[in-house]
């Protein structure tokens, strides 16, 4: 089985982190987390979603596992839309993705 396919097999995968410039943001993250995560792990072809605060306060760990590029690009679409999307739309975000097509 080639790379291509291989990744496609594994589905979409999002990993990288989430990372607050000040203590507003964190607590705009900390007051809006929690639904999205409800959100997005009921969202179909949603595998895994994990969000977790690291040791630095200000970064969270970000990982998540979508079925395909079709269930990725709903999932992203939803989350622009979302009060989740525009109340971190100015905080900075680190990824790296693999298998979107």
């Amino acid at each position: 089985m080639d790379k291509a396919n291989a990744q496609a097999d594994q589905g979409v995968q999002l990993s990288g982190f989430l990372r607050c410039a000040t203590d507003d943001e964190v607590a705009i993250v900390a007051e809006h987390l929690p639904r999205h995560i409800e959100l997005t792990r009921a969202e179909l072809g949603c595998l895994s979603f994990e969000v977790i605060q690291t040791e630095d306060p200000r970064v969270w760990s970000v990982e998540e596992w979508f079925t395909g590029s079709d269930a990725f690009r709903a999932h992203q679409a939803r989350v622009i839309a979302s009060e989740w999307g525009r109340a971190t739309q100015g905080i900075e975000r680190d990824y790296a993705i693999v298998g979107l097509e």
